[in-house]
């Protein structure tokens, strides 16, 4: 008798987990933008760019198999397309460009990763995804936080974490490409030319992908603040797109938001206050709403706090939240 009952109860868990298993694929499988840039992570891309000791290394990882970071398929024939590196140098400035050959004719720009030295042994670094596959352009960075601890006369008192700029200087290949005699790197391959290690596979379903993808947002944050312009600047007469990649991703963009499916709502909202000594304070707060097509959405919400005291001291917060509502049960 316990025996039949604990096959009941076996198998009712696994029914219970599979069920939880299926809605979770179900609901990323709905959050999906249905534009290329869901099979390639920049965040991931980062992470890759972090650890090549050359662009020619960093090249290879990007378009190994094993290291579930390329998922894209362009030219929708069924397989991986090939990522080529193409670094574009002008001083102490880099933007270098990860592209794909779509067809004999036509390359698409995936991503540039744009670089400034700043000081002797200071750099700063951004990734920014092409507008003709992530649907907007959008900018991520690798992320850090620093507390900040304040409070007079007593025990110190610790504040919401401040969003510090990473110095990248120590990363591998950015010393790589600041190292004396580099020569820029340009991928020699092309369309049909690849490598012979290079054994294109079919592209995963987002829901399996995104699993992959997803640890490295740990690290890396999405931003809405452009800091690297010189290298922007060098890169952007010298972007590359496809035809049939931007008609497609038009056409995508267009359907979802007429449809009312999915989009994107941008807003930003300024309170300033004096209080009674004459200290001025000014709070900016940055949201950023995206609905899926079931009605689920995902707000993120970016508050910046500045205080200048009546003698002209000042000092700044930062906080940041994420809330996720799905339609119809009102959870949070």
């Amino acid at each position: 008798m316990k025996t039949y009952w604990k096959s009941i109860l076996l198998g009712a868990f696994s029914a219970l987990f599979l069920s939880f298993n299926v809605q979770a694929q179900n609901d990323m499988e709905a959050d999906s933008t249905g534009l290329p840039g869901d099979g390639f992570s920049l965040e991931a891309a980062l992470d890759l760019f972090k650890k090549a000791s050359s662009l020619e290394e960093f090249e290879k990882m990007l378009n190994t198999e094993s290291n579930n970071i390329n998922n894209l398929d362009l030219n929708e024939d069924g397989e991986i397309d090939y990522i080529r590196v193409i670094d574009n140098m002008d001083g102490d400035v880099h933007a270098i460009v990860l592209q794909v050959p779509v067809s004999e004719t036509e390359s698409q720009d995936i991503a540039v990763i744009e670089i400034e030295k700043t000081d002797k042994e200071v750099a700063m670094l951004q990734i920014v995804g092409d507008e003709d596959v992530y649907g907007s352009q959008t900018l991520v960075e690798p992320f850090e936080e620093e507390i900040q601890k304040g409070g007079k006369g007593g025990p110190a008192m610790l504040h919401a974490p401040v969003r510090i700029v990473v110095n990248v200087w120590l990363w591998q290949s950015v010393r790589f490409v600041y190292a004396p005699g580099y020569r820029v790197y340009v991928s020699p391959y092309r369309w049909r030319v690849y490598p012979s290690y290079w054994r294109p596979w079919r592209p995963r379903p987002y829901a399996r992908y995104y699993a992959y993808a997803h640890p490295y947002r740990r690290h890396y944050h999405v931003v809405t603040t452009h800091r690297v312009v010189r290298a922007h600047n060098v890169y952007t007469p010298r972007r590359t797109q496809s035809k049939v990649v931007h008609t497609r991703t038009t056409t995508t963009v267009t359907r979802r938001n007429a449809s009312g499916k999915a989009g994107v709502q941008r807003t930003t909202t300024t309170t300033k206050a004096t209080g009674p000594r004459g200290g001025q304070g000014t709070k900016q707060t940055k949201s950023t709403t995206v609905q899926g097509p079931r009605g689920n959405s995902v707000t993120k919400q970016k508050s910046t706090t500045t205080k200048t005291g009546p003698r002209g001291n000042s000092a700044t917060h930062q906080k940041s939240s994420t809330t996720v509502k799905k339609k119809g049960n009102g959870r949070h």
